[in-house]
């Protein structure tokens, strides 16, 4: 909603308010706009009225109007010409992609066409909602996202356990007396997979109320700082630690799996193989005294209830399947698993994930092999850090053609440099994005996004991982223009690169949203009669009015509506999450699938890892408040000031090879080498160097003005690319082997 004031500055100025919900991640952040003749962000504050947020904000919710405003960000559509690129329209534009792709088609075949999404894409009103129409229609041969980068092993364990990659489980930190957190930093990600309004706050209210904050992570993180208890793992190690709890749990008798009992399959399998790793089996292989593990178990099984929550950290690295199966299964062992206080499934008012996936949710754990490495694809898609060698090694069902969408993996996913220069060898490359950054200067043509303040918001991708069942509607800020809705053009773009140029757009939505009726039991003749107007809104107002609150299409009348939320700006919060039982469960079984061969077969490859002893120095990444991955590094305010790019070790690693702070040193694995800055903190464990993620910003063919002045350095140089975990795909960058080699002064 917008409230218009008048201002006496200029007879023909007249500015709004606008309140809105920052997009950018999952804290939903209520923000408050004041905007000059439905143009110009004058200001940005946080509303304390958001019945959401209440006022909490982070850096850069502050900074959305400059993010608008950013010179840099592209409004039309962009054709390259050899290093340059030219302004053109709309049509213009499409006629080239047809070209183009129509060439790759008769040289090649519709096998040689590829797809990269990425997490902006999630951020769009249109593109979070339409992903699958795109993907029904491009029909493309080898699909690859930031999911494999990010949290692929959390949706394979959650399809495994309880038969849907998206009923992942949230940490119900309000009510908990124990939070252990693995592998997340809340204080720079504020919740991931993990959507609360402030849970630092949550953290420090949990202290006070006399619980207990344990943050395991080889990193002194700033959350771990304000933890009661520190444990510094050495990278890769969770799984083994989790299953040395589980040992524990079952030698000293305190496992209880309370009223998911009789849904359980294979806890008896879970007892056989926690026998095989004591505390002191993993102990070395840890970082971590026997005793410690062992007082780790206790305190879980021993707290009236706890909360076991592991995010990026336990599944970018190598066993990050196993590690975020343990997460659970430490959970279901001790009661706390769909329990007030424990770990949660969300209830939401619009469940999306449900009917507009962004990947078939009936995609099989294991498709073929890749052409090139060998590996499956999981759940639909293949590892990004495939993606170069797709590209430019020659044969039957090389990738000639990409489109990407809302990515920059040229900096986020392993093995870059060789990423960077395979792009150049594709014979059509198109993207959806607002910048000409590090992986979109290599494309032929760049169609711009809206802006986040051009369309309006409900969020995908927060709400299902949030314990509060609520929601908020933010109408458009600033129009956008003269430029077709983004629905459109991801339509248009599924038919083109499947190879039907001259389709009709509207009938491909109708025949989209039909599908969407019938899955939730709308006869569609009837739903079109109900909404005529075509685009993302109706298939928000279809889930939300078909949902747990909604008002089922007026046979209750109390129920939501995409107009309740309408009428109130602030938002709708409806109230704390149940527990589900066996309406969680999707599985064939109708049980929790504990011991899936699929996950259980890679228990010998993190066996002979505990028993070979590594003295390698291992690389670790970290990530600040201000950044969203390589995103968000052209807003001046939240890139200036020190440094962010040093390299963290320990002072005994910098005494060991004669650095000091300030020092310039290399930093080498198999597959590159970078220079970094030192940084000397004892807030990291011995044996353990540290870079930022998404950095890199150098390259002379990206358009980024403020980025370029602080490139920082690309941690995925050193990330090579045939290091994944191996039952999800995921790539490693958590653990890398490297080694150091100061650089001398005069260098």
């Amino acid at each position: 909603m917008t409230v218009s004031s008048a201002r006496a500055t200029h007879p023909h100025t007249v500015t709004t308010r606008h309140r809105r919900v920052c997009p950018l991640c999952e804290g939903m952040c209520g923000v408050e706009l004041t905007v000059e003749n439905n143009h110009r962000v004058l200001s940005v504050h946080p509303d304390p009225d958001n019945a959401w947020s209440q006022g909490h904000v982070c850096p850069k919710g502050i900074q959305l109007g400059a993010l608008h405003h950013d010179p840099d960000r592209l409004t039309w559509p962009m054709i390259r010409d050899g290093e340059k690129w030219h302004e053109v329209t709309w049509e213009e534009a499409f006629e080239h992609i047809e070209t183009l792709v129509a060439r790759v088609r008769e040289k090649h075949g519709q096998q040689a066409f590829g797809f990269y999404g990425g997490n902006m894409s999630g951020k769009g009103f249109d593109s979070s909602r339409y992903m699958m129409l795109l993907l029904q229609h491009a029909k493309f041969a080898q699909r690859f996202s930031s999911s494999s980068v990010d949290q692929l092993p959390k949706n394979l364990t959650s399809h495994i356990l309880y038969g849907n990659m998206w009923k992942i489980p949230i940490p119900d930190v309000d009510n908990t007396d124990l939070f252990v957190i693995l592998g997340g930093n809340p204080a720079a990600s504020k919740g991931s997979i993990f959507s609360h309004r402030d849970v630092m706050g949550a953290i420090k209210k949990l202290r006070a109320r006399g619980g207990k904050v344990i943050v395991i992570d080889p990193v002194r993180t700033k959350t771990a700082q304000q933890a009661d208890q520190w444990l510094p793992i050495k990278p890769g190690a969770d799984a083994a630690l989790l299953l040395a709890v589980a040992h524990v749990l079952f030698a000293e008798g305190r496992v209880n799996t309370g009223h998911l009992t009789e849904l359980l399959n294979g806890l008896d399998e879970i007892r056989r193989i926690a026998e095989r790793f004591s505390p002191e089996r993993v102990a070395d292989f840890c970082g971590l005294a026997a005793e410690d593990i062992r007082a780790l178990a206790r305190a879980i099984a021993d707290a009236p209830r706890a909360a076991v929550y592991g995010r990026i950290g336990t599944c970018t690295q190598p066993f990050g399947t196993l590690a975020s199966w343990m997460v659970d299964i430490i959970s279901i062992l001790t009661g706390n698993l769909d329990r007030i206080g424990g770990a949660m499934w969300s209830t939401q008012v619009a469940p999306h994930l449900d009917l507009t996936p962004p990947y078939p949710s009936d995609a099989p754990i294991v498709s073929p092999p890749i052409r090139v490495r060998g590996v499956p694809g999981i759940l639909g898609q293949y590892p990004a850090s495939c993606l170069a060698e797709e590209i430019d090694t020659p044969g039957e069902g090389q990738i000639r053609a990409l489109l990407t969408l809302g990515c920059n993996p040229v900096l986020t996913a392993p093995g870059s440099e060789r990423l960077a220069k395979a792009l150049d060898q594709l014979e059509c490359m198109v993207s959806l994005d607002i910048y000409i950054n590090e992986t979109t200067c290599h494309a032929d043509v760049i169609l711009p996004s809206p802006s986040l303040l051009e369309q309006p918001h409900w969020d995908v991708w927060a709400w299902p991982w949030s314990l509060t069942s609520g929601g908020h509607y933010s109408p458009t800020t600033i129009p956008a223009g003269d430029r077709p809705e983004e629905w459109r053009v991801m339509a248009r773009l599924g038919a083109i690169f499947g190879g039907n140029p001259d389709a009709d757009v509207n009938k491909l939505d109708d025949e989209f949203f039909a599908g969407i009726c019938r899955r939730v039991g709308l006869e569609p003749d009837d739903a079109f009669k109900i909404w005529p107007q075509r685009g993302a809104e109706r298939i928000l107002d279809l889930c939300i009015r078909t949902g747990p609150f909604g008002d089922k299409m007026g046979s209750n009348p109390d129920g939501l509506s995409l107009q309740s939320f309408k009428d109130n700006p602030d938002g709708i919060i409806i109230g704390h999450a149940e527990p589900q039982g066996a309406d969680a469960i999707t599985t064939p079984s109708g049980k929790i699938e504990m011991a899936h061969p699929h996950i259980l077969a890679d228990l010998p490859r993190l066996e002979a890892a505990i028993d070979d002893t590594d003295n390698s120095l291992l690389l670790v990444s970290r990530r600040h408040l201000g950044s969203m991955n390589s995103w968000m590094h052209n807003v001046d305010k939240l890139v200036r000031g020190k440094d962010r790019c040093t390299l963290q070790i320990h002072p005994d690693d910098a005494e060991r090879h004669g650095l000091a702070v300030g020092d310039r040193v290399a930093v080498e694995s198999e597959s590159g080498r970078i220079t970094a800055s030192v940084e000397i903190t004892d807030d990291i464990r011995p044996g353990i160097v540290c870079l930022p993620h998404g950095w890199g910003h150098n390259q002379p063919q990206s358009q980024l003005q403020v980025a370029r002045r602080h490139p920082g350095v690309n941690i995925n140089i050193l990330s090579p690319g045939r290091m994944i975990d191996e039952p999800s795909g995921n790539a490693v960058l958590n653990g890398i082997p490297v080694h150091l080699e100061k650089i001398p002064e005069n260098d």
